[in-house]
């Protein structure tokens, strides 16, 4: 019996050729993007899992809340680690991650630039598991000036990874440290991305406030969370709370595994993902593959006429409604099989284009060649009876005798099904076109509003020397000596990189000044950094270098500063801070100007308040240089001839300002090019089946298109004839999908502190642009009917 279904099956496949290559071909395409979907959701959920501790592991986060500010990190100070595991006898292991262990290394005559590498404690390897393949990784970084490298960056300096243990590297200001490991590459699923790991200074112990590491727990086993957590309110009042006053606090116990999809705090140690987006891909994929299927669902009932005699027949002949259902089910199955044989195909092709756009490295066999062939299999039986199952119970269903005559029963309840699934799949299709188009209105508004300075024409570069950064001056003097160059300045982090370091500070407010500190957004500058970046005072003045004064006893600030302190008359007043290197120093000062608002990161953040102070020693190492638009080229080859002057050692490394804004939506620009990729691939699957329904109804409507001709109907009034329906599906479609799509694109938008507005001309357009590309489908099935001969067109039976 099972023989006999797939020789049947096999020749009604073949039969009707064209039907059964728009069905694969759909299917196909489907389970090609339904495959690498789930292969990027999958890698998304495997984050971090590939530790042996992984459910132990918790990474410490804070927030806190007081009236004029608050602040949400993923960063803390070096003086947790050590005081946690004194305090919390729960607590088993710490480790501590600095990212600031990056710039130039060298090996002999060989020089890179490398930032991936991190500061990290020598218990590290009894904590995370990053394979070791050579070295001991219980004393790897156990004595100072050690580093560990990655596999990838050991071939990289030596060539060979085996030749790099125990040799010595140069890092910056030519720091000796002694190869004394080197590990597996980390893996992609990994949110700590690093290319070396150098052993933490053992008096790393900067103040509670100098929020600058990451710092990780590794809890005992079977250790009650919730309990532990309950234990730390004591953390704030006995170590914080002298410092930061009284603010609304809590210390937060991150699970590692969380980090990458449920972590969007400020000073991530790197761009992380977002669960929306996997729900909202995994709803995609499935919407996508119910509409291959739909496709299957609605040719083969539309072609139901062709079979209802076969029907008839065989049901004369004996065979009952379970051996017809088998029958169309196997003709599904076998189809879905060459349908997943063409789609590993396509996947196979398709990866290497899927994994540049979504910065993955996805493999088609990442589960294995046996669970992948396995699952495919299962998917395949899955998939064969969801698309077939619709079919074939509706044919085996015709009555005997009914069926003999080529009578359908109701076709009116036939024609309403199959109008239906016209409209769920362009009310997809119009979801998802109007998402992308929101997506790419908001990427170009982030790319083009202003920042409150001009981005443009701005490169930025590190000054690796402590001496150079004391000949600052100087190199700024020679730089401004060419003439395409409009201004230097010479600052700290650079904005736009989503690093800017943040300080408590004390606040002049009726007169007294505030007992407790207010950690502020701060930044080193120097005289010339508003001009450089065509920045505007609104208020007072800006440094003066003449004036030694303004030297760590003047700041700017900015307007949101003054609007939260409530400030009427800003300039004058005091701001105080702790400084020297155990915070034993008070350092006074007072607000000499107030500088307009602007960005210092994405617009997915608020502007937050900012000081700005010029450093006395003159330290500041990353230098602006605003260039002319001309000849940029001989202008970048003249700066670096004028660094390489300076600093010989240390290549010249730039970029622009405006690329480190963009840098901050690569998360989203990633997804939007995936959410148009998939959008085109359902608009291209949704009119497959529009082709395949509109070639039948030509068909059906033969003799009627030929009586028409003959009655003197033109071609146009024809084509219109065979589109009205199909236009009027897909016109309901769109009403539906305009709710949903305003919905899920709001909350979208919603991540952002600056967007757009939704505007209906977006979901008329989307509309308009379905309609198109269906009325030009359509069309070229719709014409070729219209202009057949219409006495063939009668003669036909």
């Amino acid at each position: 019996m099972l023989k006999n279904h797939l020789k049947v099956a096999l020749r009604n496949l073949l039969k009707n050729r064209m039907f059964s290559v728009i069905n694969l071909l759909g299917l196909a395409v489907g389970l090609a993007a339904f495959w690498m979907i789930g292969l990027f959701i999958l890698d998304e959920l495997t984050y971090d899992r590939f530790h042996e501790k992984s459910d132990r592991i918790y990474r410490v986060v804070h927030s806190a809340n007081w009236d004029n500010g608050h602040f949400d990190l993923a960063i803390t100070s070096a003086p947790f680690a050590p005081t946690l595991k004194k305090d919390y006898p729960e607590i088993q292991e710490t480790v501590r991650f600095s990212p600031e262990g990056g710039g130039p290394i060298r090996v002999g005559d060989k020089q890179y630039t490398e930032k991936a590498i991190c500061f990290t404690d020598a218990n590290v390897f009894e904590v995370f598991d990053f394979p070791f393949l050579y070295g001991n990784p219980k004393t790897a970084l156990s004595k100072p000036k050690s580093i560990v490298l990655t596999e990838g960056m050991a071939k990289k300096l030596f060539g060979d990874a085996k030749r790099a243990l125990n040799q010595t590297v140069y890092l910056e200001n030519n720091y000796e440290n002694l190869v004394t490991g080197v590990i597996k590459d980390a893996p992609t699923h990994s949110h700590l991305h690093f290319k070396a790991l150098r052993s933490l200074p053992a008096d790393y112990t900067d103040g509670w406030q100098n929020f600058s590491i990451y710092t990780y727990i590794l809890l005992k086993p079977h250790t009650h969370v919730a309990s532990l957590e309950k234990k730390l309110t004591r953390f704030f009042p006995d170590h914080l709370q002298k410092e930061m006053g009284n603010v609304d606090y809590k210390l937060h116990l991150q699970p590692l595994t969380d980090i990458h999809l449920y972590s969007h705090l400020d000073y991530e140690i790197s761009a992380n993902g977002d669960v929306k987006y996997i729900v909202v891909f995994s709803i995609i994929a499935v919407l996508i593959l119910l509409i291959a299927a739909i496709n299957y669902m609605n040719l083969s009932t539309a072609h139901s006429a062709l079979r209802v005699r076969e029907v008839g027949v065989r049901k004369a002949i004996g065979s009952d409604r379970n051996q017809l259902v088998s029958l169309f089910l196997a003709e599904s199955i076998i189809l879905t099989l060459a349908a997943s044989l063409l789609g590993i195909l396509i996947v196979e092709l398709g990866l290497p284009f899927f994994n540049d756009f979504s910065g993955k490295e996805l493999s088609l066999w990442q589960l294995g060649v046996l669970p992948t062939l396995a699952l495919l299999l299962v998917f395949c039986l899955i998939m064969g009876g969801l698309s077939g199952s619709y079919p074939a119970f509706f044919l085996s269903g015709f009555r005997t005798i009914p069926a003999l005559k080529g009578q359908l029963g109701n076709t009116a309840t036939n024609k309403r099904f199959r109008q239906s699934l016209v409209v769920f799949q362009f009310m997809v299709t119009i979801s998802m076109l109007i998402g992308s188009a929101v997506i790419y209105q908001q990427m170009h508004y982030t790319s083009s509003k202003d920042l409150g300075f001009n981005r443009n024409q701005v490169l930025t570069f590190h000054v690796h020397k402590t001496e150079v950064r004391k000949q600052i001056p100087q190199l700024k003097d020679e730089l401004l000596k060419n003439p395409l160059i409009e201004g230097v300045s010479a600052a700290g982090n650079p904005i736009g990189n989503n690093d800017l370091g943040g300080k408590g500070f004390y606040f002049e407010n009726n007169g007294e000044i505030s007992e407790s500190s207010v950690i502020t957004k701060r930044i080193d500058v120097d005289e010339d950094f508003l001009n450089t970046l065509e920045m505007k005072l609104v208020a007072g003045r800006n440094f003066d270098k003449s004036r030694k004064t303004d030297l760590y006893e003047s700041v700017l600030v900015n307007e949101t500063l003054v609007k939260k302190l409530g400030w009427k008359n800003p300039i004058g007043k005091r701001v105080e801070f702790n400084a020297g290197q155990n915070n034993e120093i008070r350092g006074h000062s007072q607000v000499v100007g107030v500088v307009k608002d602007f960005h210092v990161y994405s617009l997915q953040h608020t502007i937050e308040p900012l000081v700005m102070q010029m450093p006395l020693d003159f330290q500041q190492d990353n230098l602006y240089v605003r260039i002319r638009p001309e000849n940029t080229q001989a202008t970048l080859a003249y700066i670096e001839k004028v660094y390489q002057k300076f600093d010989p050692d240390h290549a010249f490394e730039y970029s622009f300002l405006d690329q480190n804004f963009a840098h901050q939506y690569e998360a989203e620009i990633k997804q939007g090019r995936l959410l148009v990729t998939f959008t085109l691939l359902t608009i291209f699957i949704a009119c497959l089946g529009l082709f395949g329904l509109v070639t039948f109804t030509a068909e059906q409507r033969t003799k009627e298109i030929g009586i028409r001709k003959v009655l003197g109907a033109s071609v146009t009034s024809i084509v219109g004839m065979i589109s009205k329906d199909f236009m009027i599906l897909i016109g309901i479609a769109s009403l539906i999908a305009f709710p949903m799509a305003w919905y899920t694109m709001h909350r979208w938008l919603e991540d952002f502190a600056y967007r757009i507005e939704l505007q209906g001309w977006v979901f008329l357009a989307a509309a308009g642009v379905a309609l198109l590309i269906a009325l030009i489908t359509i069309s070229t099935q719709a014409i070729r009917a219209a202009l057949a001969n219409p006495v063939k067109s009668l003669k036909s039976e």
